[in-house]
């Protein structure tokens, strides 16, 4: 094989090579943004600034998310020649109860830093089953909010976790790295992207950024551990959910304007994160830390050991003969 054909194209796999196949499913989901998102923007040509922009159509975040995922599967199916299972939705009876441990993880760590700001004073509970989102009655907010954070993070799992991930790994396996060196790497990138795309939030920090590229490394190593979806995408869901709709916390610096408990924090912001939400605060981070050691723990119970998961850097190449 020549060199200029080395550089784009994988002999052994019959396929791009690592970085071309990451753009060109940046580009697929730009494209299918941009013809999704103009399908879906608000008839008063309102463009949101943000996701939970109270004149977004639900059909503009649906449009979000199915770009995300067709971007995935045809570059999955056509490009990086895998199963969209392979991405971490294999499902089954350890798939669901790891999902489950994710959703109670996120909530129970919310619950705690509403508990410690009630109990220090930080918060108070001004009311309850209050607000409406977007001039929406109460029980359709709350059902808006639902299908909102699971949509949100199932798509955001798949992408930022999922794809890329696995393509950088594979793309990454090579001396002096090696598999594991590989991982690490990977894991370590996608949660700076992570951290980076929420420095542009409105109020926004050093300490913000921080504790989302934190955040990140959460998602990404509870992935590396078990090469599967489920924890990551549990935890993502619960915790912004019963940030927001349940206990009243700003998420990510953006007021749901309804949630079951109303809540005014006037504490430190240095520890509660002040108008940008826990995430921004020192609770917030405590919280991270010891989500990813129960994380670590709880691998280690189910499986009797730790290692991370080789399979993410070194693609079975028996699985591909068939595409």
């Amino acid at each position: 094989m020549t060199l200029p054909k080395q550089v784009f194209w994988d002999e052994r796999f019959s396929r791009l090579r690592a970085g071309w196949r990451l753009l060109t499913q940046v580009v697929l989901l730009i494209a299918f943004m941009a013809a999704l998102g103009l399908l879906a923007r608000p008839l008063d040509g309102h463009v949101p600034r943000d996701p939970l922009d109270k004149d977004v159509s639900i059909a503009f975040s649906a449009a979000i998310g199915l770009s995300v995922f067709l971007s995935v599967w045809i570059a999955g199916r056509f490009i990086d020649r895998r199963h969209f299972v392979d991405f971490g939705f294999r499902f089954g009876r350890s798939w669901w109860i790891d999902l489950a441990f994710g959703l109670a993880l996120g909530a129970s760590l919310q619950a705690g830093v509403f508990l410690i700001e009630i109990a220090s004073g930080w918060a108070t509970i001004t009311g309850t089953l209050k607000g409406s989102w977007g001039g929406y009655t109460f029980p359709v907010s709350m059902i808006s909010f639902l299908l909102f954070f699971v949509g949100a993070g199932i798509y955001e799992e798949t992408w930022n976790r999922g794809y890329l991930i696995k393509n950088l790994a594979e793309g990454l396996n090579f001396n002096p790295l090696g598999t594991k060196g590989a991982i690490w790497l990977s894991t370590i990138a996608t949660a700076v992207i992570f951290g980076l795309g929420h420095a542009t939030n409105p109020g926004a920090t050093v300490a913000s950024t921080l504790a989302f590229l934190l955040a990140g490394l959460l998602y990404a190593t509870s992935y590396a551990l078990t090469g599967e979806l489920a924890i990551p995408i549990g935890y993502h869901i619960a915790w912004n959910l019963f940030e927001g709709a349940v206990f009243g916390f700003p998420v990510s610096s953006y007021s749901l304007d309804a949630s079951f408990i109303v809540t005014r924090v006037d504490g430190p912001e240095l520890w509660t994160g002040g108008a940008f939400g826990p995430e921004a605060g020192l609770l917030g981070i405590l919280a991270r830390v010891i989500g990813m050691l129960l994380i670590v723990a709880w691998v280690w119970l189910r499986c009797r050991k730790l290692g991370l998961r080789d399979e993410l850097a070194t693609p079975d190449l028996l699985r591909h003969e068939w595409l």
